[in-house]
């Protein structure tokens, strides 16, 4: 059986693991190397603050992904496709990880996020 998430150590293996898999994803990974070229010592501790946040309520985040999303749609649409890529590779990432109610809420939260900023940007 696996662990839940418990800790931001937890969090970090899981934001590491997922970024592994979007840095080679035929279908976004060009989004964090050719559209926005991702400084990966800026961005991965911003990432562990925010899904920190979102499953520990910690306050550790600071930020409005949305304007980073809406900024990048810009330069290169987005699609209902990407979006659902990158909700199934998180889920996937969790899933291989771990088991449990933080990594149930984890998912929950992604794919809700995702959902909103479809929404926001696409429409």
């Amino acid at each position: 059986m696996k662990s839940d998430i418990q800790n931001r150590a937890d969090i970090e293996l899981l934001v590491n693991t997922f970024y592994e898999k979007v840095k080679v994803d035929e279908t976004i990974g060009y989004f964090f190397d050719k559209v926005i070229p991702v400084h990966w010592d800026k961005h991965l501790p911003i990432m562990y603050n925010f899904w920190e946040n979102i499953v520990f309520s910690t306050g550790v985040y600071e930020g409005n992904p949305m304007v980073q999303h809406h900024n990048m749609h810009q330069k290169s649409p987005m699609s209902k496709v990407h979006f659902d890529q990158w909700v199934k590779l998180f889920t996937k990432t969790v899933n291989e990880l771990f088991e449990g109610d933080n990594a149930e809420l984890i998912k929950q939260r992604a794919t809700s996020i995702a959902t909103v900023m479809q929404i926001k940007i696409l429409h």
